[in-house]
């Protein structure tokens, strides 16, 4: 049973800068889709981006896209989420997961699609 474990959250004013880590222990997930979702306040969760295991080919949601990147260390088992610009609207938990197929939507966050879930980092956007 694999753990991935979020972190780099914080507070931030708009228009800075913040970068995620989600680390995996337990087995390597290089042949895995990795990818990240938030929940806002009170909203549902949402679908941010993913890369492929071959290829790396990424997608990215409307919201975020030419503003967030995703990256990953297959050698240190941890995928990356660096943020630029954000905006309050981009105030959320943010999670990782991970699945051996390929994700890149909201219908990934339902409940039991997915095979691995991080806890979650808290990002904090004020104006």
């Amino acid at each position: 049973q694999v753990q991935l474990v979020e972190s780099g959250g914080g507070s931030v004013q708009a228009g800075g800068s913040l970068r995620l880590s989600c680390a995996a222990s337990g087995r390597t997930l290089a042949r895995y889709t990795m990818g990240w979702f938030r929940q806002a306040p009170g909203k549902e969760r949402k679908f941010v981006g993913s890369h492929m295991w071959n290829g790396g080919r990424t997608h990215y949601s409307d919201s975020v896209k030419g503003r967030f990147t995703i990256s990953r260390d297959n050698a240190q088992n941890t995928l990356y989420l660096q943020m630029n610009d954000l905006q309050p609207e981009d105030t959320a938990v943010y999670y990782c997961a991970a699945d051996p197929y390929e994700f890149r939507s909201d219908y990934a966050a339902a409940a039991g699609y997915l095979e691995l879930w991080g806890q979650g980092t808290l990002v904090t956007v004020s104006s």
